[in-house]
């Protein structure tokens, strides 16, 4: 079978399905995507593309985002052209919804079923929009984030069905929608998130291995931004290391922004923190790793005694549910798309977001009774491998929702 994916961040939510379909060998899969400097990998084509316009810096905000996204669409078109041209046309298109790259896939090939993902509505109530109020919106950003969803209003329609990671995040969508998006994450690899009493991990800092006997604490988001509560971890940190006197704090993620505002002149939210919090930390205990490889995440998380995870309602992470796969204790914020994956006291700890007092508080309670709370690591792995373990639960469904929208001669084998 012939599959095209389109990703603006290869291969992003597709990693797992994308492996699993390559190495069958029994597809001609392509891949679509703006990520810059990829190796080309032996099971499959990737094909890095940029859009031929953007829009310029004066571009009136309410439409700039529209003109964007159909700067991306207008582009994947042109190659879904190129290469129909020299015998690609797939039986199916599977890609993200949010940034346009969808939108005309239909007018060239309106037999070809597209499956979306439909990953987030834009709304300034209920949202990441104004939950915190450090952080106060414009007058004008309501009417900024309701036209950008001029996209994924044209995107439903441009899609014959899709998916989205939890209940709370198709609820943002209008009903009209719901019919055609279907509730499913795209799986973890429990098989390669497991514990390990083993773990162990090299501090420039220490003069021996750190491993499972150290009192380890953990923090991990792509990027040290507020979206993901960067700010209310690191003023939590001071009275966490005052009261745990051996604790460290190992922190995974870059310095840039991923979701959100930016700020002026190149400073860094982590940089502003610094800055702020001064000699009330003790840093020789603070380790920031900036970005790893998957394997050193992995590692990591292993050796945490409790990992902590924070976001505003948005779309939950990855590596949230893969700590709790390793079994970690995690403390994560007690927001609505959190909630559908923690229960508190038993897979895992909700505290409220805007008080970092009660997280240092949960998280000093961890720390000091650490055996005590082996039980909810225990469960938090448990209810991965049981309703998001990637090859036993989530493929199956992939598998039909793709099977559903294909001719039986084409069906892939579930």
């Amino acid at each position: 079978m012939k599959i095209l994916f389109v990703h603006q961040n290869y291969p992003a939510q597709y990693k797992h399905l994308l492996e699993w379909l390559a190495n069958s060998g029994e597809h001609q899969i392509v891949f679509l995507t703006q990520k810059a400097g990829l190796a080309q990998p032996a099971s499959h084509h990737v094909i890095e593309y940029q859009p031929d316009h953007r829009p310029r810096a004066d571009a009136f905000p309410y439409s700039a985002e529209f003109e964007r996204c159909c700067a991306n669409g207008a582009k994947v078109a042109d190659l879904c052209r190129n290469m129909e041209g020299q015998g690609f046309k797939p039986d199916i298109v599977i890609g993200h919804t949010g940034w346009g790259e969808m939108l005309f896939v239909k007018e060239l090939w309106p037999d070809v079923p597209v499956l979306g993902y439909f990953e987030y509505f834009y709304s300034a109530d209920g949202g990441a929009v104004g939950f915190d109020p450090e952080f106060p919106i414009s007058d004008a950003l309501p009417f900024i984030m309701s036209a950008r969803n001029a996209i994924n209003y044209l995107s439903c329609e441009a899609c014959d069905a899709g998916q989205t990671a939890t209940h709370w995040q198709q609820g943002g969508y209008p009903k009209s929608f719901h019919d055609k998006i279907e509730v499913m994450h795209e799986g973890i690899r429990t098989d390669l998130c497991i514990p390990n009493p083993k773990a162990r991990a090299y501090l420039g800092r220490v003069d021996k291995p750190i491993t499972r006997a150290d009192e380890i604490f953990t923090f991990m988001a792509r990027n040290m931004e507020p979206v993901r509560g960067f700010h209310i971890f690191m003023r939590a940190l001071p009275k966490i290391l005052e009261a745990r006197p051996n604790a460290r704090a190992l922190i995974i993620g870059g310095d840039k922004v991923s979701y959100g505002r930016t700020l002026a002149d190149g400073h860094s939210y982590r940089g502003l923190l610094e800055q702020e919090l001064g000699d009330r930390i003790d840093w020789s205990r603070v380790h920031f790793f900036g970005q790893v490889p998957y394997e050193i995440f992995v590692a990591v998380m292993q050796l945490s005694r409790c990992h902590i995870f924070l976001t505003v309602p948005f779309v939950p992470s990855w590596s949230m549910m893969e700590a709790m796969s390793v079994g970690a204790t995690v403390i994560s914020s007690d927001v609505a798309p959190v909630r559908e994956i923690i229960k508190d006291g038993k897979t895992g700890f909700l505290v409220d977001f805007l008080k970092p007092d009660e997280l240092a508080n949960k998280t000093i309670q961890v720390l000091a009774h650490h055996t005590n709370h082996h039980k909810i690591g225990k469960a938090a792995r448990a209810h991965m491998v049981g309703n998001y373990d990637f090859k036993n639960v989530i493929l199956e469904k992939q598998l039909k929702m793709i099977n559903a929208r294909l001719p039986k001669r084409l069906h892939l084998a579930e």
